[in-house]
This record gives C-alpha cells, sequence and structure tokens, in this order.
C-alpha cells in the first residue's frame, strides 16, 4: 500500500483510508467482525482509519476504539464532529465542538486523534469562532491537525484567510465526496485545495453503490430497501440524472472488462489517479466487500483508460445535479432570497 504526505502535516498516510461508517447500526452491527475487519485493514497496509461521532451514534467510535487497542500508535486516526445526530442540524461552535471532542475521545479510548474535522459548513457560527476552538484543541494536545470536510471553495479560501490573519491553526485537510458519476469537485474544490497545500480525502468512491456493479437496468434499483429509501433521489432511475448515471455505469464496465478487472477496482483508481487526492476512504460493510476493495490497490490507469472515462463522464460533472450532500443554505431558505 502506498503512501502519501498528509497535507504538508509531514504525517505519511496510505493511498487508502478505512472508512468505518458502515460499523455498527447503520451497517454492520456485529462488533467482534466488524474489529476483525479494521484488522485486515490494517494488516493489508492500511494506517489511516476515518471515523465521525454521527456514524451509528457514536458506536462506530467504539468499535474503532475497540480494535485500535495495542495498534494506536500504529494508525493515523481522524474522526469528526459537528452533527447533533442523524437528521438533525448541527453547530460548529466553541461550545459543541469542544463537548463533542471530549465524547468522540472517551469513546474511541485515547488521549488525541491525529485528524480532527468540522463534518458540514455551519452558517450560524463565525468561521473565526470555529477556527479559534480547533486550534485550542491542538495547543492541548487533543488534536494533531484539523481538517473541513464537504466545504465549498469559498469556505476553504475564507477559512485559509481567516486563520491567517488571526494567528489560528489552519485546515490541513478537505474530505469531499468524489467518484466517476460525482465529478463536480474537479472544477474548484480539488483546485482550491492544491492551491493552499491540503490534503484531500475523498468519499463516496463508489457513488454510493452505483459503481459496485450490482446495477445494470432500472428493475435493478430496489426503492424500497435501505439507504436507497433513505436517499430516493439519488436511486430512483425516473429521474433524468440518475438515468444517466444507469447508462454511464454499463458503459463503465466495459472500459472494466477490457482491463479484465471489476468496476470497483476501476472506481477506486480512477479517484486515486488525480494529483489532489491524497488517500481514497473506503467503507466497506462485509469482509467481502472489504477484500474486494483492497484487492484493487494495485491498479494504475493509464492515459488511454482515463481518456475513455472522461468521454463517458466529462470532468468537473455530477451526473446528477441533487448528487452533493451539501446544499448552501441561500438556496433552501426561502427567507434567504425572499425579504
Amino acid at each position: 500500500m502506498r503512501r502519501r504526505i498528509l497535507g504538508g502535516t509531514g504525517i505519511e498516510v496510505s493511498e487508502y483510508t478505512l472508512g468505518a461508517m458502515m460499523f455498527g447500526a447503520w451497517g454492520n452491527r456485529d462488533h467482534d467482525e466488524s474489529v476483525r475487519m479494521i484488522h485486515t485493514a490494517l494488516d493489508a497496509g492500511i494506517n489511516f482509519v476515518d471515523t465521525a461521532d454521527m456514524y451509528s451514534d457514536g458506536e462506530s467510535e467504539v468499535i474503532v476504539g475497540k480494535a485500535l487497542k495495542g495498534r494506536r500508535d500504529d494508525v493515523v486516526l481522524a474522526t469528526k464532529g459537528h452533527f447533533y445526530g442523524l437528521n438533525r442540524p448541527g453547530s460548529s461552535s466553541r461550545r459543541w465542538l469542544t463537548r463533542a471532542l471530549d465524547d468522540s475521545l472517551r469513546r474511541l479510548g485515547v488521549d488525541h486523534v491525529d485528524l480532527y474535522q468540522v463534518h458540514r459548513p455551519d452558517p450560524n457560527t463565525d468561521i473565526d469562532e470555529t477556527l479559534s476552538a480547533l486550534s485550542d484543541f491542538v495547543r492541548a494536545g487533543k488534536v494533531r491537525a484539523i481538517g473541513s470536510s464537504v466545504f465549498p471553495p469559498e469556505q476553504i479560501v475564507e477559512a485559509q484567510w481567516v486563520a491567517e490573519r488571526r494567528g489560528h491553526v489552519r485546515f490541513r485537510t478537505e474530505q469531499p465526496p468524489y467518484s466517476i458519476l460525482n465529478r463536480g469537485i474537479e472544477a474548484h474544490v480539488l483546485p482550491t485545495a492544491q492551491r493552499y497545500g491540503m490534503g484531500v480525502l475523498t468519499w463516496g468512491p463508489l457513488s454510493a453503490g452505483w459503481l459496485s456493479g450490482r446495477y445494470s437496468t432500472p428493475s435493478d434499483v430496489d426503492l424500497q430497501a435501505g439507504r436507497v429509501a433513505l436517499q430516493n433521489h439519488k436511486f430512483d432511475p425516473a429521474l433524468p440524472g440518475n438515468a444517466a448515471k444507469l447508462a454511464a455505469t454499463n458503459e463503465l464496465k466495459k472500459v472494466a472488462a477490457d482491463l479484465g478487472r471489476p468496476l470497483t477496482h476501476l472506481a477506486l483508481a480512477f479517484v486515486r489517479s488525480h494529483p489532489a487526492v491524497t488517500s481514497a476512504i473506503i467503507g466497506p460493510r462485509t469482509p467481502e466487500q472489504l477484500a474486494d476493495l483492497l484487492a484493487g490497490a494495485d491498479l494504475v490507469l493509464d492515459d488511454d483508460v482515463l481518456d475513455r472515462i472522461d468521454e463517458i463522464v466529462p470532468p468537473g460533472v455530477d451526473l446528477n445535479p441533487i448528487d452533493p450532500d451539501y446544499t448552501p443554505p441561500a438556496l433552501t431558505d426561502k427567507s434567504l432570497r425572499r425579504r
């Protein structure tokens, strides 16, 4: 497993990050099996584990903490704070983040994390307030570096400027969604991160399962099951954006077949190929899924293959414009548009 430097911090991280969102009630409820999966990933060369306080309402952090007993020094550990809970608004205030970090450290059973990330932008809290609190966490030794997640480029820039002018610790990383079907961040987010020397940890390389290989026809999409039912807008093949994803997926399967590889390997190799990407987050639920993703770690795509992918999904394009997980309040709150 190759390693890269994380956002100028000097910390070496593997090209794959093990994402822990599916450990616990949201995915794999078997703690022992989840712990074994984490150990399998570490034994395969992954040294970066990413979780969040909201994943399964903290259960994910508990599982990660169990897995890291006796191996903490071998792992770059990241978690996130902001949300009060699933589908509840969050806060990046000093008051909330102080409590959230202490709770995360307790669940993880550690005295510090290597990377603490603000899980989403907070329009109600001045970024100066957030960075001030995060800087104090670093100075207290509870956090080694800080990052953002799903920040639009203008807020990434604002955070960098505020940190410089106010003498705060600056965001060293950004964690955006990125896949062959969701390439919107190539236009502005990735170039902005590169400009400021930030590490980029991308999530969703399989585009919520679209690039797992399980979908070929509209009838393959069960709109009543699990995450599909909760995020219908990302899956309903009757929507033009999802119809475009289905068509692209079938073309991408041909590219993968020509390489003699499953679609999952192509998807992960594509994400890792962008020079701005430090590490791609994988989020397996089962040992079989983990084994498949690990088996694709050696695949490197040449320019001819990348050109074929560009023909199927143009650079900088989200095939379904309503896929992104963050929409600015100015577009969702009528009072901000109609005064």
